[in-house]
């Protein structure tokens, strides 16, 4: 993009306006005369500005510097302003240092998931309470507020969590930004203030198939043409709940877009949810047959009713599957997560996608509010490989 459109002459003489000069750096004269330096970035998907002083105070050339800096900073990754020091004695801030900490390690880190897992981690739960706290402020009790929250709900991703923020405090004291004791510490000081982990009674999820085994239990539905295992498939394709494909309607399906909407009210987070539909998801919804006076695109026995809560769960014990199968303990929502396991290990999508495509509420406020669309496009490349991956089609 063009830099220096701004003359000294224009920013001297500018009346009321906005007035770019190119890299996100912007002149404000206000109403009333007063003057001032912004420069606007994007980072991680969010639009941000960041005051670079008043005029004249701060001269065009010393804008145009401060914008250049801020370049490159988000060109590292690294958010301007939580870079900025607060203090003096340049002490940063905890975001700004474990940004350097991340610089610093990520080479040698095994692969780029790594990475992205630490900062997804440290976004969504350290950086709301202790971000803009300097890292020689940061106590104890300010651990505990991160941690205990999720300590015995997410206990796996809680101990990571710990365990980060414990390194990037040893950073700080490494170069000297804070006094070696560490808050963050696991033996011998957080250990007695939470239970451990091996303790904390773990969530019972779903049974899931593993995602390499998906591909045969496909082919095995396939040779059976019945409504049940035609649902079950569809289920499998589209990463859906099972009251979502139970109760599917045609109307929902847009056959020449090949997209189905789920309602809102039939969505467990109360916002409708767009899904795309693979070829071998299509094939599915052709080879249904279509009931007058049944809207269901699923039909069960009942006139105009759907199948069966039961059906998909008959099914798979049919092959041997569920409690006290010989074939594994698997259960037909447990597909959600074999696709979950699969987009992590194979495929080469961003987590935000996957999560989009299992319409999962985002935790994080902050993030929520950033977050505009559905990643739709991508989802629809991910799901039309998915569908590769597990189907002939």
């Amino acid at each position: 993009m063009a830099i220096h459109k701004l003359s000294p002459q224009k920013v001297r003489t500018a009346k009321h306006g906005k007035y770019e000069d190119g890299g996100g750096l912007r002149y404000v004269v206000s109403r009333s005369g007063a003057k001032k330096w912004i420069q606007r970035f994007t980072i991680d998907g969010r639009r941000r500005e960041m005051g670079l002083g008043s005029y004249p105070t701060v001269s065009l050339a010393e804008a145009r510097e401060k914008s250049l800096k801020a370049r490159k900073l988000v060109s590292e990754g690294v958010d301007p302003i939580e870079a900025r020091q607060t203090e003096p004695d340049e002490t940063p801030t905890f975001s700004s240092c474990a940004a350097r900490y991340i610089r610093a390690h990520r080479k040698g880190w095994k692969n780029a998931k790594h990475a992205r897992q630490w900062v997804s981690t440290l976004k969504t739960y350290a950086r709301p309470v202790i971000g803009q706290k300097r890292v020689d402020q940061v106590s104890t009790e300010d651990i505990l507020a991160v941690l205990k929250p999720i300590w015995n709900v997410k206990t796996e991703t809680a101990k990571r969590v710990q365990g980060r923020i414990e390194n990037i405090l040893d950073f700080a004291a490494a170069h000297k930004y804070r006094d070696p004791l560490n808050p963050a510490r696991w033996r011998g000081h957080l250990d007695k203030l939470l239970p451990r982990p091996s303790r904390v009674k773990k969530v019972t999820h779903h049974p899931s198939m593993p995602f390499n085994e998906v591909p045969a239990f496909m082919a095995e539905l396939s040779d059976k043409n019945s409504i049940s295992a035609l649902a079950l498939q569809f289920l499998i394709l589209t990463a859906a709940r099972t009251q979502e494909v139970l109760k599917a309607k045609w109307g929902e399906i847009d056959m020449k877009n090949k997209i189905w909407e789920i309602p809102a009210e039939r969505m467990k987070t109360k916002s409708s949810h767009r899904v795309p539909l693979s070829r071998a998801a299509m094939y599915i919804i052709d080879s249904v047959p279509r009931i007058e006076n049944n809207p269901f695109v699923f039909p069960g026995q009942r006139y105009g009713r759907p199948l069966s809560n039961m059906a998909l769960l008959q099914l798979m014990r049919s092959y041997g599957y569920g409690v006290q199968g010989n074939r594994g303990n698997y259960v037909p929502h447990g597909f959600r997560s074999s696709f979950r396991d699969w987009s992590g290990e194979v495929s080469n999508y961003p987590r935000d996608v996957a999560e989009m495509a299992l319409a999962h509420v985002i935790q994080n406020k902050t993030e929520a509010a950033y977050r505009r669309g559905d990643l739709f496009e991508k989802r629809r490349n991910m799901m039309q490989d998915w569908a590769d991956y597990i189907s002939r089609c």
